[in-house]
């Protein structure tokens, strides 16, 4: 008998298949399927030669494409939605299994865990995952013609009854809320069969099923893991019900978009590192100002790892709870750093780094925001003042003569950004990761900018 997650043991006898799930460079989860017999275990030691690199896009050219998936037995549990199946994260190596595969998402987590303990830290890590719940949605794109059409009952504007008002959906009451039982099914999966501790769920501002679970803080891998695995639950409670969830930074243009805020404090045994008591503005440790100054630092590289697709900047604009502003201060949900001050506790004391969205990686994301805080406190960064005000409401000359910086534009900007600044995510990150994965989000870049909008078309044939 295999048990992992230290819950809901995995008999043998009763497994036929197991899933392998491995993340692509843009955070694809993806799986092949073998079958289980006695000597899975052993088997699993060497690897599984399942994977042809040539067909994951910036892994591996066709000349070149054999790759082996090692599972991580630790993380083998059974499948909450198909019968007689388990599934475990698997790690990516070379062809032979000896090498690892320096691509492989998963091994910047573990690199970036183990550089944090080279220089005495211990990092934690908790998410707030934000996503839609939608009752359809369809989509249409051809050469003559393209748009989309979501459908939720939530919103009043998608049927003629009793519904939330766009961005009043924030803690809707049940009577409003047709969420609460798939939130409180993919909790209930998630602790049950992968021991993934939801401290809380609620329904978010956006008026068309816009949810949020927050996940219990834990190292970066086991959290990067925990992020994968509440996505392919989500997903499918959603789809066995007749829903659909969204990860899409922006779905509705109209109403907030959904981030993935990340929650990071650096730790020494039981000592919060981040906290002191003799702090006036904060309670929070000169090393935890290190941290932000390197947030600050490196803020405009990490939105191309933390904001990575051109949905991403549609989020990323004012008056929707999203951070456009490279500044940090106490409670301030319009900076890009916030010191969270809900109660002046020790193990509390955090950062939560606000700029990120589900559609990130988050082996990489969640590794890029420890990396470059990381850098913050080896080059010792000031961060400067911080800001408790409405950044959103000061004029562009005021923001000026404060020297507040704004997050890139857009995806192609964010790029440029990352291939000039990426020196400080090397502990983890390789240069050929990065290579690759410039690549591909260029490739992205162009191949969605090219495509003509519905909204080009509405606005411009008026006169055009």
């Amino acid at each position: 008998m295999i048990c992992g997650f230290n819950c809901m043991e995995v008999n043998d006898k009763t497994i036929k298949w197991v899933n392998l799930l491995y993340t692509t460079l843009i955070g694809e989860l993806k799986q092949v399927t073998v079958s289980h017999d006695d000597k899975f275990e052993e088997k699993s030691k060497t690897g599984f030669g399942k994977l042809d690199g040539s067909s994951i896009p910036g892994f591996k050219d066709i000349y070149e494409s054999d790759l082996v998936l090692k599972p991580d037995l630790a993380t083998l549990r059974m499948d909450p939605f198909q019968k007689e199946t388990a599934l475990v994260i698997s790690d990516i190596y070379e062809a032979g299994g000896k090498q690892r595969f320096v691509k492989d998402p998963r091994w910047v987590a573990i690199r970036t865990e183990s550089y944090a303990e080279e220089l005495g830290f211990k990092a934690l890590v908790a998410a707030e995952a934000e996503f839609y719940i939608f009752d359809d949605l369809l989509v249409w794109l051809d050469s003559l013609s393209s748009g989309y059409k979501i459908k939720s009952r939530e919103a009043s504007a998608s049927y003629k009854r009793k519904g939330l008002v766009f961005k009043n959906g924030y803690h809707a009451p049940l009577d409003l809320d047709y969420t609460y039982e798939i939130r409180n099914e993919i909790s209930r999966i998630l602790g049950n069969y992968f021991d993934i501790q939801v401290e809380s769920h609620h329904h978010e501002v956006g008026a068309a099923g816009q949810v949020e679970i927050n996940i219990k803080a834990s190292n970066p891998l086991s959290m990067s893991d925990s992020i994968q695995l509440l996505k392919y639950v989500a997903k499918l409670v959603c789809y066995n019900k007749g829903k659909l969830a969204s990860f899409l930074p922006k779905p509705i243009p109209t109403d907030n978009g959904s981030g993935l805020h990340m929650h990071v404090s650096l730790w020494r045994g039981d000592t919060n590192l981040f906290y002191d008591e003799n702090d006036d503005y904060a309670q929070l440790s000169q090393l935890a100002r290190y941290f932000i100054g390197g947030l600050i630092e490196h803020g405009k590289a990490l939105s191309a790892i933390v904001s990575p697709t051109v949905n991403s900047y549609k989020r990323l604009v004012p008056h929707y709870e999203a951070p456009i502003y490279l500044v940090w201060g106490k409670s301030n949900r319009s900076a890009a750093i916030r010191i969270p001050s809900y109660n002046g506790s020790p193990q509390s004391k955090r950062i939560e780094y606000r700029p990120p969205d589900p559609s990130a990686n988050p082996y990489l994301a969640i590794s890029a925001v420890i990396l470059a805080g990381l850098d913050g406190i080896k080059k010792k960064i000031e961060p400067g003042d911080p800001l408790d005000l409405n950044i959103y409401k000061l004029s562009e000359n005021e923001r000026k003569r404060l020297g507040i910086k704004s997050l890139p534009g857009d995806l192609r900007e964010a790029l440029d950004e990352l291939e000039n600044d990426h020196e400080f995510l090397l502990p983890g990150f390789t240069r050929e990761l990065i290579s690759s994965y410039l690549e591909v989000k260029r490739r992205e870049w162009e191949i969605i900018n090219r495509h003509v909008t519905p909204a080009e078309i509405y606005y411009y044939s008026s006169y055009l």
